[in-house]
């Protein structure tokens, strides 16, 4: 009998290989707005995005606002005269290209799908995520992709994990676990809401004040744990 009846994915950086695609996307997008791709400028690009995600999940900034203003201080920094909304969509095109997955990941759902519902959740742009997830060979193993931007609420916000539980009629949450990589996206929200928590750490870094039900490094541990 597995350890759960749901298991509730995060995308990026879980199941998804968000770096390859994004620093694949990031490149050629700049290459179109004629900025090089080099050591100046992907670390700014990152630096920004980075510092907008984390008030976003702070609840200081919206997606709408986030998107704009990443590509709106990266061109006002390098000096350009881009429309930081044109840019944003020509990033977030060629993200949605990028269905990249993490060595085992296939294999990891395809192992739990006979014996749990499976279901994405995530933060991420609805079209770019929608695109990503039907372009990789997930798909047959899960039941729902349920986006933040669609949902009305993001992580780590309750309302948004409440809503899931609603969407997929599960009438005990004791029975469903998150399975993520960020700490306080994934793990201290699917734990403020009441569920169960299982930290994918492959760098095997400190959790701090977070307290996961579970931690794991790998694929293999995950998959042990869950089917045990």
């Amino acid at each position: 009998m597995p350890r759960y009846d749901y298991i509730l994915f995060d995308a990026d950086n879980t199941l998804f290989d968000f770096d390859t695609a994004e620093h694949r996307a990031l490149r050629e997008t700049l290459e179109a707005h004629g900025y090089p791709f080099d050591d100046v400028t992907v670390p700014l690009y990152l630096a920004v995005n980075r510092a907008l995600w984390h008030r976003f999940d702070q609840g200081t900034i919206d997606k709408d606002g986030l998107f704009i203003q990443r590509f709106a201080y990266f061109s006002q920094i390098m000096g350009g005269q881009d429309d930081p909304a044109e840019f944003n969509r020509d990033y977030l095109d060629r993200l949605g290209r990028g269905s990249d997955l993490l060595p085992g990941a296939e294999d990891l759902c395809r192992a739990l799908a006979p014996h749990c519902t499976l279901a994405i959740v995530t933060n991420g742009d609805a079209k770019a995520q929608r695109t990503r997830f039907e372009g990789s060979p997930l798909p047959p193993y899960f039941s729902g992709l349920f986006i933040s931007g669609e949902l009305g609420h993001h992580k780590p916000e309750k309302a948004f994990f409440d809503a899931i539980l609603q969407k997929m009629d599960i009438r005990d949450p004791s029975r469903a676990v998150v399975v993520g990589d960020n700490l306080i996206t994934d793990i201290q929200g699917a734990l403020d809401a009441g569920l169960d928590a299982i930290w994918y750490d492959p760098k095997d870094l400190p959790s701090g004040n977070v307290h996961p039900t579970h931690t794991v490094t790998c694929y293999e541990q995950l998959q042990a744990l869950l089917l045990a």
